[in-house]
């Protein structure tokens, strides 16, 4: 008995322990990893529940409304949602679609013209368009005036009344507008009214009478031109109204308001001077005899002018000598009759030039050129043939209307060698 249960322990002993031990220990570690797996996730969110506690609070600090930082938010957004489109436009926004069906060469070049003609029509129809809307911008004003016709004294009668919305032609955005009222095409008679000074809607009330003969009248058109009045250079023509006689009915009075329509501006004339010129060779003496001028420009307000004429002798663009007349006041066409002389050598006068200057005199300000003429060395046309009939003619004085022409344009030509 004892040897058998001696072999029973030795076989138990020699068999191979059961794992046991493995299969108790495997719960044990299942369940220790779930509560770390817990224990951090628990951790994970009382981090973020810090985080946001603390966001909040500084959020809550800020100088700036919740709905500002809001705004702020929303306004970012929108600019990121526009620059993404932008550049999403840009970069495929001009890929051109594939064309499905190849068109032949003959109805290409067709479909090419015909889309070229369309543009064509499309691009002058759009010009025409500007076109129109620029006249229609282009508002020069209106000019109300009255038509009449007296049958006894064959006289038609026209009356400038006012003006409205005249475009302002001043730095100062006004004008200074009068009306010139003449018949074409004849001209013979001109007629202005006074100047209105700083005045966009002036008021005339004057008349002005043709005496023409109501045959002739048909032929005839009359001409309604304003222009804007300025002392120290040409007249600017703000616009003008031209009325066909032969479209008017003149049985009886009429009175309305036109548009001003833009018309060509017409040259001002400055005025014409008369002067006589005398040489006598053996006592080497020029003298020159300012005579008289006629419809001098306006440069004064009250439509006149206070003219006297600046006469020097000079060579090689050297004066020699100067002298003036007395002024002449409030007058358009004055009358000198003042003699000048000047001591010119024989071997000179071939090379000396007379320059006439007419002035308007201003006792306050700088004295405005009317206009300039000259005549001798380098003279061309008027001034030329007056000088070499004074030649022709020694110890004889000879007489001659020039016309006066502005300062800049004389002073070239003076300066400028005779071909």
């Amino acid at each position: 008995m004892r040897l058998v249960s001696a072999g029973v322990r030795a076989r138990r002993a020699a068999e191979p322990s059961e794992p046991e031990p493995e299969e108790a220990t495997e719960p044990v570690h299942h369940e220790h990893s779930h509560t770390e797996h817990h224990e951090h996730s628990h951790a994970e969110h009382q981090d973020y529940n810090h985080m946001k506690n603390k966001f909040m609070n500084e959020l809550g600090r800020l100088p700036i409304p919740a709905w500002a930082v809001a705004a702020i938010v929303v306004v970012v957004l929108v600019l990121v949602v526009c620059f993404i489109f932008c550049v999403f436009k840009k970069c495929f926004g001009k890929k051109k679609k594939p064309k499905k069906v190849r068109e032949g060469k003959t109805g290409r070049r067709r479909k090419t013209k015909e889309g070229e003609g369309e543009a064509g029509e499309k691009e002058g129809e759009v010009k025409k368009e500007g076109e129109e809307e620029e006249k229609e911008q282009e508002k020069l004003g209106k000019l109300e005036f009255s038509l009449d016709y007296n049958f006894t004294d064959c006289q038609l009668i026209v009356g400038i009344l006012q003006a409205q919305d005249l475009a302002a032609m001043d730095m100062g955005g006004t004008s200074d507008p009068y009306v010139k009222v003449f018949l074409l095409p004849d001209k013979k008679k001109k007629y202005e009214t006074k100047v209105q000074r700083k005045n966009l809607c002036p008021v005339f009330n004057e008349t002005f009478i043709f005496k023409i003969p109501y045959a002739e009248l048909g032929g005839k058109t009359l001409v309604l031109q304003v222009f804007d009045f300025d002392r120290f250079s040409k007249h600017d023509m703000i616009g003008e109204i031209k009325i066909p006689m032969n479209s008017v009915d003149l049985g009886q009075p009429m009175q309305q308001w036109r548009d001003l329509e833009s018309g060509e501006k017409e040259e001002e004339k400055l005025g014409d001077i008369c002067i006589s010129l005398r040489y006598v060779p053996t006592a080497g003496k020029l003298t020159v005899n300012i005579m008289e001028a006629k419809n001098l420009k306006k440069m004064d307000v009250g439509g006149l002018s206070d003219p006297y004429v600046k006469i020097v002798l000079q060579q090689n663009g050297k004066r020699i000598k100067k002298k003036k007349t007395t002024v002449k006041k409030n007058t358009l066409n004055p009358y000198f009759n003042e003699s000048f002389s000047f001591d010119v050598p024989f071997e000179q006068i071939q090379k000396v030039q007379v320059v006439l200057t007419v002035f308007d005199y201003d006792k306050l300000g700088s004295n405005d050129p009317i206009g300039k003429t000259f005549v001798g060395y380098g003279a061309t046309g008027v001034g030329l043939r007056h000088w070499s009939d004074m030649l022709a003619n020694p110890r004889r004085p000879v007489a001659q209307w020039h016309t006066l022409l502005p300062e800049e344009e004389v002073d070239a030509a003076v300066k400028a060698k005779p071909r």
